[in-house]
């Protein structure tokens, strides 16, 4: 695939900004951690090169430097909020990420519940982490929040929360997701970290939007169309401007919070380091773009799957017809429509001629793929199987898998497991291509073919089954949808 991504420099730049950063406050760091941190599947979308795990693999360039406070919301255990990409909740996620950083070598040094008002639910989960050895801080709610400074950095505001002691130059503090109270926990810790004597300082980590890209790069727009259903959107950063006379791109919320921000810093160390919410940041994400037209490619195609993964929604939903609205927008933005891939196009025109359900793949060398459904294959399932035999230099029109494989599956499913669809999903085909390629030098070398659909797009006429949409992410392939169902009713599985 085009790279336009330089990720091992942008790793080496990254810790080293960190550590200036460091310096500047004199030894010791909060750092703010947005976004997700292991895997950033939204960034190696709109820079082809960035490694999912990036911003963990430069933490860990920093290793023996880092201690990590974990922040997640009272009222969102109470409200068994969850990750949508992840199908956990966030209380459950806090652990994942617990040992996640523990598996890596990297110090926990306590999880933070932030707006603690003795919510039942939370209780449970703070006597949950005591029991596992995790050390669990509680933050409570201050009254006129973010706006009566005096109040807030008081001995009856940021005083009554807990202090998490460290002991290393920087203290990441990361989350299940936004709303946790990041910043707000390294605010409070940099107020103890004073009353104590010690100096310590604050600085924001957020990949996007790209605050050295101009507004309207794809980039930068394919950000909002993350975010569609915040109703979030980037904007010049009015302070830096007026500061320094430059152009930079920032998040309406930091830009609107800044104020607040800087006159709590002000009256914790005495005057704020920051003229603007620019400076507070440290991303050095723009200075590794190394094929800037690969990355706008790579932006508008994402802006496109976010379009279609919002129409998909509303229709299985009924809900978040508002975000397809904007999302349409955010696609005029940006220059382009719903029909940017060519797979959309090729799905809907041999579905028209096939009367069946089709999907189309976009391979890496540009060409497209389609697949239809078939007697003993689904349209996705067809699909990946021509797509792997492309790629793997087989003949499309070759039977790679054996019936043997096969006409067991379908009958097992059929038989006892109550299904009455005999055809293969994805999951079943990979699995009769794996029992196929033990005696069958062919489907061996087709079964290797897969990693190198990573990356690839592919697009259905038809929402596909959950279970096929699953098997495709996890094979690392963008997946969208007609936000229309293979057959008529009002009920789908």
């Amino acid at each position: 695939m085009r790279q336009g991504f330089d990720n091992d420099k942008y790793i080496e730049l990254q810790a080293e900004h960190i550590r200036e950063r460091i310096a500047q406050f004199g030894g010791k760091l909060y750092l703010e951690f947005g976004g997700k941190l292991f895997d950033d599947y939204h960034a190696s979308r709109v820079l082809p090169g960035f490694e999912p795990d990036s911003k963990f693999r430069m933490l860990k360039s920093l290793a023996d430097d880092v201690e990590v406070i974990i922040a997640i919301n009272a009222n969102h255990i109470e409200k068994n909020k969850a990750r949508g990409d992840l199908g956990i909740t966030y209380d459950e996620d806090v652990l994942r990420l617990v040992d996640l950083f523990r598996g890596q070598g990297f110090a926990v040094a306590a999880v933070v519940l932030t707006q603690y008002a003795n919510q039942p639910a939370a209780n449970v989960f703070r006597a949950r982490l005591e029991s596992l050895g995790i050390a669990c801080k509680l933050h409570y709610p201050i009254e006129g929040y973010p706006h009566d400074v005096d109040l807030i950095v008081s001995e009856r505001g940021y005083g009554r929360n807990e202090f998490v002691e460290t002991t290393r130059p920087l203290v990441v503090v990361t989350a299940p997701g936004p709303g946790s109270g990041k910043l707000a926990t390294c605010l409070s810790q940099i107020y103890h970290e004073h009353e104590h004597g010690v100096e310590a300082g604050y600085a924001k980590f957020e990949t996007f939007p790209v605050w050295n890209l101009p507004l309207t790069h794809p980039v930068n727009i394919a950000y909002e169309a993350a975010t569609a259903d915040l109703d979030d959107a980037n904007i010049i950063d009015p302070f830096h401007l007026d500061a320094y006379g430059k152009t930079t791109v920032n998040y309406n919320r930091d830009v609107e919070a800044f104020p607040v921000v800087r006159a709590l810093m002000e009256r914790i160390l005495g005057e704020s380091p920051y003229q603007s919410p620019t400076d507070m940041g440290v991303n050095m994400v723009g200075f590794a773009i190394t094929d800037d037209e690969a990355c706008r490619d790579a932006s508008r195609m994402e802006i496109v799957r976010r379009y279609f993964q919002a129409a998909v929604g509303v229709k299985r939903t009924g809900m978040g017809a508002e975000q397809v609205d904007r999302l349409e927008l955010i696609m005029k933005k940006a220059g382009i429509d719903k029909n940017y891939s060519p797979a959309r196009s090729a799905a809907l025109t041999k579905e028209q001629v096939t009367g069946s359900p089709v999907g189309a793949m976009v391979m890496p060398d540009g060409s497209v793929v389609t697949g239809k459904t078939s007697t003993r294959l689904g349209a996705a399932s067809s699909l990946l199987m021509n797509a792997l035999k492309v790629v793997s230099g087989v003949d499309i029109e070759l039977e790679v898998i054996s019936n043997s494989a096969i006409e067991p599956i379908s009958y097992l499913k059929t038989h006892f497991l109550g299904s009455s669809n005999p055809r293969l999903h994805t999951d079943e085909t990979l699995m009769a291509l794996s029992i196929t390629s033990a005696t069958d030098e062919v489907a061996a070398r087709v079964l290797d073919g897969l990693g190198q659909l990573r990356g690839c797009d592919a697009f259905f006429s038809v929402i596909i089954s959950a279970t096929d949409e699953q098997v495709l992410r996890r094979l690392g392939i963008n997946v969208c949808c007609e936000p229309k169902y293979e057959r008529t009713g009002i009920y789908h599985r």
